[in-house]
């Protein structure tokens, strides 16, 4: 039987996946209906739906479909109860670079992400 942190490294995995291969549906399967992500430009705090990141996914060329080498791990996972949980992990689709905090709750249907705060660099 999995345990919860087997789990949650198997939802960063399809994460990761979905990341690499472009794939919006794959990520709809960890992202909650009422995800968002968080990033800051210029001093300002930008607030995306889940639903408008999906259709940026669909709309650029995936990573491995462009041959960009694949570079994405684990940081630290900190899962403070057994249905709270949240993960650094760095990924990259060159010549963008990520550091992604994910937010997990524990649901009937398993981990999902309510929430991805993320810094982008530019290599």
């Amino acid at each position: 039987m999995p345990s919860d942190l087997d789990e949650l490294e198997s939802a960063l995995q399809t994460y990761f996946d979905g990341l690499h291969e472009g794939d919006a549906e794959k990520l709809g399967s960890l992202f909650h209906d009422v995800s968002h992500l968080f990033s800051v430009t210029d001093g300002k705090l930008n607030d995306l739906p889940r639903e408008k990141w999906f259709d940026l996914v669909r709309s650029r060329g995936s990573a491995k479909a462009q041959g960009l080498a694949r570079r994405d791990f684990i940081v630290h996972i900190d899962r403070s109860s057994p249905t709270t949980a949240y993960a650094k992990v760095e990924c990259q689709i060159p010549p963008r670079y990520f550091t992604d905090y994910l937010t997990f709750v524990k649901l009937a249907d398993g981990w999902k992400i309510v929430s991805k705060t993320f810094h982008t660099e530019t290599k």
